[in-house]
């Protein structure tokens, strides 16, 4: 009869060092299921730059939705025009889809310029004077875009007009 006394014994251990437990360092309920899968930042985002207004950014933060990537000049014509359907775009569909500006072949200054006269300064904008974050992604001019879908994949690069630049948007936030 030495092993029911044996378990016995283990049992009483075991209630003894639960109950001296405190409610304060007790973990609630909530805590031990996790809220949300992280998400997982697909090699197309793993870039950072510099917005225009000098602070970091690290595009890790479009990862988990599809993201679209204006590449644009402060001097380009066809840039200005579109300016205003990138800034609805952001309104209407921001939160479904990241939308970053990435201004080049220009000044600083003259970009800061050119958010500021467009009104498309609610969307982030990187300044890419040397025009590196351009040859990542193969950009050979001025208002191009790149969209990259949820799963990080490269989905569209190239020049869209109003209406392709809409339903393609309308397409990846379906």
């Amino acid at each position: 009869m030495r092993v029911p006394k044996l378990v016995l014994a283990l049992l009483a251990t075991l209630v003894a060092a639960a109950g001296c437990a405190t409610a304060k360092s007790a973990l609630p309920a909530a805590a031990s299921v996790s809220a949300s899968p992280a998400v997982i930042v697909p090699q197309t985002l793993t870039f950072s730059g510099t917005t225009l207004d000098g602070a970091a950014f690290d595009a890790a933060s479009l990862a988990g939705k599809p993201a679209m990537l204006w590449f644009w000049a402060p001097w380009c014509a066809t840039c200005a025009s579109e300016a205003q359907s990138v800034a609805d775009l952001h309104d209407e569909y921001g939160d479904r889809l990241g939308i970053l500006g990435i201004g080049g072949l220009g000044t600083n200054d003259a970009m800061k310029e050119f958010v500021s006269e467009m009104q498309v300064g609610a969307v982030p904008h990187l300044s890419d004077p040397a025009g590196k974050l351009w040859q990542r992604f193969g950009i050979a001019q001025q208002s191009w875009y790149v969209f990259v879908d949820a799963k990080g994949t490269i989905v569209h690069r190239g020049y869209l007009d109003d209406l392709q630049l809409t339903t393609k948007v309308k397409e990846l936030t379906a």
